[in-house]
């Protein structure tokens, strides 16, 4: 169902240009009439889970600038990443294609393995540089180190942020190493790291809108990822910096709800901040605004209604918010419940600014333009998963959702019960034979499962809410 703000005029109106553009190529959208190519601002949280926006459902703090920004455009309600962690996710985003592709995408999320994203793979920003869009990064990487792998080899003109996984937002350090880097040279900057993100977009949006060719700005910032660091918690940096424990970074016996809520509501704060300079520079109407998350939230987040976090197949893990503002073409006000996951972006994207896949890496990703600009009903699809750790296996198909953890299998109607607690195997075993079926022809088509690919997942000994898990198994573990 697409609820909007739209008189029976303009929705009539906007039927009848559905059909006109159905005669119109789809390399011609952005240059119809006097229209320009759009900017594209692209905003990515870190950990974020579904209810951890007060236009979600978060109840304990308000993110009004991201709340606004739902509410003038769209918001999805049955949005996916492409994995439950973060490396996975990224490459599923900038390539346009299940990470299960690539060697890559196998890492759960990448560590100190020399893998990473191939230059030569066609990318969101490379595809987009092809037709005139200036490309920037500013944030987290994460896809791969130097001196094979890096956001200037894939498309991006300039980057301004981290290679690595997270780093703490005051010494820009992770385990005492710098991870703060100026294109391909380290930086040294003095600063909260997520005010320090917003700030460089703002600088970068005042350089393209005074050079007035369309731009990308992929703005991926690392909050809410531990270490659970407010703007004002420098002591919990210090403590940090200080401990002998192995992996203290990790903060296992740091955070709370309160800091957890300082964390989100300074990201929105910087997004008010970046948004603002669209205003200023009179570009607001010609940029498609993205906010979107790489995965499920983690400890402190709110997945409500759903179970599970981080690194699980349950719900919770994969279920993030997606919201998407385009003032001219998108109607205010807007939600969706059209199934999506994040690869979707890129066969979307490209088709707005007049562009399309590489025909030699085509999308797995769903092009979302008639549900953007026409409201168009949504539609059934297929989408699989899987995770090394507990060796966990999902397919959604329409309502119905197959999950497997270690040697538990599971049949959900996950839009009737999106708690994810009556199991339907026994009652519907033909839809249940029907998702395996469908998991097991897309599990052929990927990159079989590499034992030796970092894997995570929580324990009991993390998190108490994991209290049956006593380790870690994968494909190591010859008794799964």
């Amino acid at each position: 169902m697409i609820s909007r703000l739209l008189t029976r005029r303009c929705f009539l109106s906007s039927l009848a240009s559905a059909a006109r553009l159905a005669l119109v190529p789809s390399t011609l959208l952005a240059q119809r009439g006097a229209e320009r190519r759009p900017n594209i601002l692209f905003i990515l949280a870190d950990d974020l889970g579904y209810a951890d926006l007060s236009c979600y459902g978060r109840r304990d703090y308000s993110t009004l600038v991201i709340d606004r920004l739902a509410a003038d455009g769209m918001r999805f309600t049955q949005a996916y990443a492409n994995s439950a962690v973060c490396s996975a996710t990224r490459v599923g985003l900038i390539t346009g294609r299940y990470q299960n592709r690539l060697p890559i995408g196998l890492e759960e999320p990448l560590s100190n393995r020399n893998v990473g994203l191939p230059p030569w793979h066609p990318t969101l920003p490379s595809l987009l540089r092809k037709v005139g869009y200036s490309t920037t990064l500013i944030g987290k990487w994460h896809m791969g180190a130097l001196p094979h792998y890096g956001p200037l080899k894939s498309g991006y003109d300039h980057f301004w942020g981290l290679r690595g996984g997270g780093v703490d937002y005051f010494t820009h350090r992770h385990d005492g190493t710098p991870d703060l880097w100026d294109d391909d040279r380290e930086r040294h900057e003095t600063g909260y790291l997520t005010d320090l993100l917003g700030a460089h977009a703002v600088t970068s949006i005042g350089r393209y809108a005074a050079a007035g060719a369309p731009f990308l700005i992929s703005l991926h910032f690392t909050a809410p990822h531990w270490p659970w660091e407010g703007a004002k918690d420098k002591a919990e940096s210090r403590r940090l910096a200080a401990s002998t424990k192995p992996f203290a970074d990790y903060d296992t016996d740091g955070g709370s709800q309160k800091i957890y809520a300082a964390m989100v509501m300074r990201m929105d704060q910087q997004v008010g901040r970046v948004l603002e300079a669209l205003d200023q520079h009179r570009i607001a109407n010609e940029t498609i605004v993205i906010f979107t998350s790489d995965n499920g939230g983690e400890r402190y987040s709110d997945t409500w209604p759903f179970t599970g976090k981080k690194t699980e197949l349950l719900e919770g893990g994969l279920r993030i918010p997606a919201i998407i503002r385009w003032p001219r073409r998108v109607p205010a006000g807007a939600v969706s419940d059209q199934v999506m996951i994040s690869m979707d972006w890129l066969p979307t994207l490209l088709e707005i600014a007049g562009s399309a896949p590489d025909p030699d890496y085509p999308s797995d990703g769903m092009n979302l333009t008639s549900t953007l600009l026409y409201g168009a009903p949504p539609k059934a699809r297929s989408l699989c998963w899987r995770y090394l750790n507990m060796s966990q296996e999902a397919c959604r198909d329409g309502d119905w959702k197959y999950l497997k953890i270690l040697e538990n299998r599971f049949l959900f109607n996950i839009v009737e019960d999106p708690l994810e607690r009556a199991n339907l195997k026994n009652r519907y075993p033909g839809v249940y034979k029907r998702l395996v079926g469908i998991y097991e022809a897309w599990n052929a088509k990927m990159l079989p499962l590499d034992p030796a690919a970092e894997t995570s997942g929580f324990i009991g000994h993390d998190l108490v809410d994991h209290f049956g898990v006593v380790k870690s198994r994968t494909l190591h573990d010859p008794s799964d």
